[in-house]
């Protein structure tokens, strides 16, 4: 073993750079085949050897990256990630032995590291080191721009004071960020670049005080003062940076820049056109930036109308309603220096005919009244047209001073309004006869690689390897094993198989390869659940699941099946009586027995219609009797309670105390039926159960779990509730989905759903509130829905804080958008007392506004609901007062043209 091996082992990086400097290329190549079988020997070493082992990396990384000659395989070698350990790099060390190379090939290297995103920060020194002298550019990647901000930004400089009068090494003290800039050779080559990054460098935006000396956007400015970088280009790159678009604290430096740059009128005239861009798309602490800047030059004269009117059109489709608003009176001001241009502003301005806020709608209306001429009848008539767009209430003010306008819904107000309900959600036939054995090992071969499989293919599945199985078990091996043959638990030598492992239609496929120990899917075997806590309804409904596939699996394996009685009629869960009565017609004449959870999942999902007892009875089969028992007294839902719980919620795991919550709590009563004659596994789902506590089970298996009780909504939602609740007070999400689920499936809609509904409808994510007005809307449709009682239960949960207004207002928004608006207003006529009886609320303004625009639309009669008449008479411009007095007017109107 030679010399500089021998170094390298034992990490002596002195030896080693001692070694190498007098070799030549040739004899440093030389070294390589030994160099690269020592880094293949540290890889195997285990993590305890490799912690010891730190200097022998760091001499190993020395050595190859000095006999490497060729630049490609250096700029490899020196990035490594296995040669890399958790200390500073020697730079120096490492920069000295390649400092001898040709300037090319050290720019060559340089650039190579440059372009390596994920090490080019730590190798910033080196690049800076191997690029010294070159005379070769700066390499332009987004990571080495980035860390020459950063190094920029920290950089310092040695010290002498008293550390060198005492024979101490000198402290390094910060260099300005000033100096630093004018010192750097790279520093009118590489600022451009800070506007063409994809992000923006983080240490761009380290400062409090964008004017503050030493900050980034005070120091560019200086920079364009001295001339290093030219003004107009640090304009340019800064607003065509905003351009680009991105997240908004992304944007803010360079909004700051502008600021401290402080363009004059003509450099700001310069690029109106970037301007009006801003304020039409981007987000909205820009767009307010670039329409003060629009407004500047329009105070200066330099906006012309037809300018300002392509920006009007844009802004006023926005849905800030500050911005929108600043745009109005912005659109005044140039109205009253200029009636002549009233042609070109006031179509302009009807672009707010169509914003969802009303008040804005009836303040574009006044400026539209205050400017428009008698003898304008030509603009009279395209005004008209846009104010179609206006509310109902609006648009008669329109007609007025317009002349007749056409009502956008075809009708002639709310004498003719119809409502608008999107259609019952219909349900596909779920059918498994005739379907091959090709059909069902691809089917089985899909659901081994998927996640999160449909009840449909589930079920489907499951079904299809029963028959198969009954029919010929031999030929559905055979078709199966080479299509799961990426299966570990497939494979012929592979041993019996832990069914706590597989999915549902994995077990049957592997009691059809034989790869499953009967004794393993005994009854009497615990299942191991999902959830944390025996208390888990999640829990317990994968258990149900779970024991029929485990019961399906051994009756395969010991007396086959000749089919399932529990696969559903429809993809959504439900069983028809009439098709479970053939079934089990079916196995009295083949003489089979229904396996017990089988049987038992069928009573759960079989439609409950007592009109085919009698058919069931007449089977004279124990099983025939007990369907008939079910479908008329035995499977109706257990009763619920309500109360009202006042506690901290869940505490987290570290233990802090909450704030004291209270929510409406619904608790299930015993279901006696589930609890003596079903099997032990179906006994948790009959118990009493409150849903209080919310447990934190694994996501994913709730819309799979729906298909256990699809005929029992409202057990469901009682289950479903706490989750609903902590999305609506917490930081709970997807629970929504869940119900929007729930609601397209049978069996009473009562009162534990339509709180549910009201619930999800105060989500606090907005992909929950959609999901919510979905199932309100398939309620609608299905004619279930009592908005009555929807109402009453929003007034209490926005009472209790459970529902904010403005959450509210932004689902009822969305119901109404769909053509609802008799609907909407029908629930939030009885959910409006709660926000008006005490004062002012948050939100209670917005959520005012979409009733108004409700009542507007569909013109209901009825008393006022209470508290409206105080908050309609109160004074002042407040959205609430505004809004109150508008719905106010809207329901005396109608009233009295009853």
């Amino acid at each position: 073993m030679n010399t500089l091996l021998d170094a390298v082992r034992t990490g002596r990086c002195d030896l080693v750079t001692t070694l190498i400097t007098p070799l030549t290329a040739g004899e440093r190549r030389a070294l390589l085949p030994e160099l690269t079988a020592l880094r293949r020997e540290i890889r195997t070493w285990d993590w305890s050897r490799r912690w010891d082992a730190e200097p022998t990396l760091r001499a190993l990384h020395l050595a190859g990256a000095a006999c490497h000659t060729g630049p490609a395989a250096a700029a490899s070698w020196i990035a490594a990630r296995d040669l890399r350990d958790g200390r500073p790099r020697d730079t120096a060390r490492l920069a000295a032995l390649l400092t001898a190379r040709d300037p090319a090939w050290r720019a060559d290297v340089a650039h190579r590291l440059a372009a390596r995103t994920a090490t080019v920060e730590d190798d910033y020194p080196l690049i800076r080191a191997l690029l010294h002298g070159t005379q070769a550019p700066a390499p332009t990647t987004d990571g080495f721009v980035h860390a020459w901000a950063r190094a920029t930004t920290t950089t310092t400089s040695t010290g002498t004071g008293t550390g060198t009068t005492t024979g101490r090494r000198p402290r390094p003290r910060p260099r300005p960020l000033r100096v630093a800039l004018r010192e750097d050779p790279y520093t009118a080559q590489l600022v451009p670049r800070l506007f063409e990054t994809t992000e923006p460098a983080p240490s761009l935006t380290w400062y409090d005080d964008p004017h503050t000396p030493g900050r980034w956007p005070a120091e560019l400015a200086h920079l364009a003062t001295e001339g290093t970088v030219q003004r107009r280009t640090l304009l340019t790159a800064a607003v065509g940076r905003l351009l680009r678009g991105g997240r908004t604290n992304h944007l803010a430096f360079y909004t700051d820049l502008l600021d401290v740059l402080d363009p004059t009128t003509d450099e700001r005239a310069e690029h109106t056109a970037d301007w009006i861009a801003l304020a039409a798309d981007a987000p909205s602490p820009t767009a307010g930036r670039a329409q003060q800047t629009l407004t500047a030059l329009f105070e200066a004269g330099r906006l012309p109308a037809d300018r300002l009117a392509e920006m009007s059109a844009a802004v006023l489709f926005r849905p800030e309603k500050k911005l929108v608003r600043a745009q109005l009176v912005l659109l005044g001001k140039a109205l009253r220096r200029d009636a002549e241009d009233r042609h070109t502003l006031l179509p302009a301005t009807a672009a707010a005919f169509g914003h969802p806020d009303t008040a804005l709608q009836e303040k574009a209306l006044k400026l539209v009244a205050a400017h428009l001429r008698p003898d304008d009848n030509a603009l009279r008539t395209g005004l008209a047209f846009d104010a179609e767009q206006l509310g109902p209430a609006l648009r008669r003010t329109a007609a007025t001073l317009l002349g007749a306008i056409a009502d956008p819904a075809g009708g002639t107000g709310t004498d003719g309004y119809e409502e608008t309900l999107p259609a019952a959600p219909a349900h596909r036939p779920l059918t498994t006869a005739g379907r091959s054995v090709a059909e069902t090992v691809e089917l089985v071969a899909a659901l081994a690689k998927t996640n999160a499989p449909t009840t449909e293919e589930t079920e489907t599945a499951l079904d299809l390897l029963v028959r198969h199985a009954h029919q010929d078990r031999t030929a559905l091996a055979a078709a199966l094993l080479p299509a799961l043959a990426d299966r570990h638990w497939a494979r012929e030598d592979a041993g019996h198989a832990d069914p706590a492992h597989l999915s549902a239609p994995e077990l049957l496929a592997a009691a059809v390869l034989g790869r499953l120990d009967p004794a393993d899917l005994s009854p009497r075997r615990p299942i191991h659940g999902r959830g944390f806590g025996q208390h888990c309804i999640h829990d317990a409904l994968q258990r149900v699941t779970t024991a029929r596939a485990r019961e399906a699996a051994l009756r395969l394996l010991t007396d086959p099946l000749p089919f399932l009685l529990a696969t559903p009629t429809r993809d959504c869960g439900t069983l028809e009586p009439h098709d479970l009565i053939t079934r089990l017609t079916a196995y009295a004449r083949q003489g089979a027995t229904p396996a017990p959870a089988d049987f038992a999942q069928a009573l759960l999902r079989v439609r409950r219609d007592p009109q085919a007892a009698a058919a069931a009875d007449a089977l004279a089969t124990g099983e025939g009797r007990r369907l008939a028992a079910w479908l008329t007294a035995d499977g109706e839902p257990a009763p619920h309670t309500r109360h009202v719980s006042e506690d901290g919620g869940p505490r987290p795991w570290w233990g802090a105390e909450r704030p004291t919550l209270r929510r409406i709590v619904l608790e299930v009563s015993e279901h006696l039926v589930i609890q003596k004659e079903f099997p032990a596994v179906f006994h948790p789902l009959g118990r009493p159960r409150t849903g209080t506590p919310r447990c934190w089970h694994w996501r994913g298996q709730e819309l799979a779990h729906l298909a256990v009780l699809p005929q029992d909504r409202e057990t469901q939602a009682v289950w479903l509730l706490p989750d609903l609740t902590g999305c609506a007070i917490e930081e709970g999400r997807g629970a929504g989905e869940v119900l929007s689920r729930l609601a397209e499936l049978g069996g009473p809609a009562g009162p534990a759903l339509h709180l549910a509904v009201a619930t999800g409808l105060g989500a606090r994510h907005a992909e929950d509130r959609l999901a919510a007005v979905d199932a309100l809307l398939v309620l609608a449709a299905r004619r279930e829905l009592d908005t009555a009682l929807l109402g009453r239960d929003l007034a209490e949960l926005l009472r209790l804080g459970t529902v904010k207004p403005n959450r509210l207002a932004d689902a009822a928004r969305t119901a109404a958008a769909t053509g609802a608006y008799a609907t909407t207003w029908a629930f939030l006529a009885g959910a409006l007392p709660a926000v008006l009886a005490d004062g002012p609320v948050r939100g209670a303004g917005e959520l005012l506004a979409v009733a108004a625009d409700c009542v507007e639309h569909c013109g209901p009669r009825g008393p006022l609901p209470e508290g409206l008449a105080p908050a309609a008479a109160r004074k002042g411009t407040s959205q609430l007062a505004t809004q109150a007095r508008r719905l106010h007017t809207a329901l005396t109107t109608t009233t009295a043209a009853g």
